[in-house]
């Protein structure tokens, strides 16, 4: 295939298809190299704040998505130690009304599906699975990639590399990252139960957010209300890369034993047989520029722990305007990544370091957490919830203001 107008994106995640989607209406030819044979309903919940959302919307994909996902009527903030309700944040149609775009829980499976449908859908969008980018050079014409698939050696030729591969990216690694991520001494447990199975306060439309000794707990809804994603979060030095590695029930039962007067969340972490865990790593550093036509989004690019629940969010974001700013500068790739770079760094950055905060704040205990649940109930859910305004305010180019996109 021919350099011009074309575009590869490396990972078919939920940052790369929706790259490619942009990209592709953005009037850009795209390959897409997914190592994965295929595309597997992987993974559990995730939250799509307005933020993403909106662009999700703006691509058509409003009706596919509102038929799958849950949209919290509010954050129901609990005491771990007591099983009392703190405070409740609210969300639901008021949310939609302040931010102009719906609040959503979503399988990450019912996602990833909706977003491939639509890429496969259209003309100028080639998905490549089974294909793992091994290497690249720039040249004057732009880049060459090279792929493997087996023992079948690709080389494309393209305009513009845009690594969506993950926290391990293979073009992170290539590009410049010298240092791997860091682990921050915690670990994530997640599964995934029928609704059926939770008590009747807990299969409302709500998110539930359980802070408590050394650990918190997050659970909501997901695939039209018939399942509850369960997410535990706990102090561990296990730190094993990936993030689907098997979970002993016992262990988590373990980790949540402090949690003594809170029967209620024990009793919901007792559901699940069947456990699944991941380390949580992140980075300091701000992602930059690099002086090839080559850059990085979601998670490759600035890794965040999932305190603010951003991480699909911001690769969204990022799609968004890594597809403008091609479109914009297209006779000169570098630049326009440069300037893709510096649309984003601030914002992300930012996201990375609130999340490191906020787990901080979920974390503590004893007479600090006191002070943190007495200062929540006082503060109320409407100034929590405009805490947040930053982030969910936030509005992509024109282009994505609506669904006609």
């Amino acid at each position: 295939m021919a350099p011009a107008r074309h575009v590869i994106v490396a990972g078919a995640g939920i940052g790369g298809l929706t790259a490619a989607l942009a990209l592709a209406r953005a009037g850009m030819r795209v390959t897409v190299f997914e190592q994965a044979e295929k595309l597997e309903e992987a993974g559990a919940g995730l939250q799509l704040s307005p933020n993403s959302s909106r662009i999700l919307i703006a691509f058509g994909l409003r009706e596919r998505l509102a038929s799958v996902a849950v949209a919290p009527q509010a954050i129901r903030v609990m005491a771990g130690g007591s099983g009392r309700e703190i405070v409740r944040i609210p969300l639901g149609d008021e949310a939609e009304r302040r931010y102009g775009a719906p609040y959503w829980s979503v399988h990450r499976g019912d996602l990833q599906s909706a977003l491939a449908d639509a890429v496969r859908g259209e003309l100028d969008v080639a998905l490549e699975l089974g294909v793992r980018v091994e290497d690249f050079a720039a040249h004057v014409n732009g880049v060459s990639v090279l792929g493997k698939r087996g023992m079948q050696i690709l080389n494309e030729q393209a305009i513009a590399l845009i690594g969506a591969d993950g926290i391990w990216s293979s073009v992170a690694a290539r590009l410049y990252r010298n240092q791997p991520p860091t682990f921050r001494h915690r670990t994530a447990w997640r599964a995934l139960v029928s609704t059926d199975a939770v008590p009747e306060e807990f299969r409302q439309p709500f998110v539930h957010l359980w802070l408590g000794h050394d650990a918190h707990l997050v659970h909501y809804p997901v695939k039209a209300g018939k399942l509850i994603n369960i997410v535990g979060i706990v102090h561990d030095e296990w730190n094993e890369a990936g993030w689907s590695a098997a979970g002993d029930r016992a262990e988590i039962l373990r980790h949540f034993a402090r949690w003594a007067w809170s029967e209620k969340a024990r009793a919901l972490i007792s559901i699940p047989d069947r456990w699944l865990k991941w380390a949580l790593y992140d980075r300091k550093d701000p992602f930059r520029a690099a002086k090839v036509p080559v850059t990085l989004l979601g998670a490759a690019a600035h890794p965040m722990l999932p305190f603010l629940a951003q991480g699909a969010a911001m690769a969204i974001e990022d799609a968004a305007i890594v597809a403008d700013m091609l479109g914009k500068y297209l006779d000169d790739p570098s630049d326009a990544l440069r300037a893709y770079v510096g649309a984003r760094w601030h914002r992300t950055f930012r996201a990375q370091q609130f999340s490191r905060r906020q787990g901080r704040i979920y974390g503590l205990t004893g007479p600090e957490a006191l002070v943190r649940n007495l200062a929540m109930r006082a503060m109320g859910g409407e100034k929590l919830r405009a805490r947040y305004d930053w982030l969910y305010s936030w509005r992509p180019p024109e282009r994505y203001q609506s669904s006609s996109y």
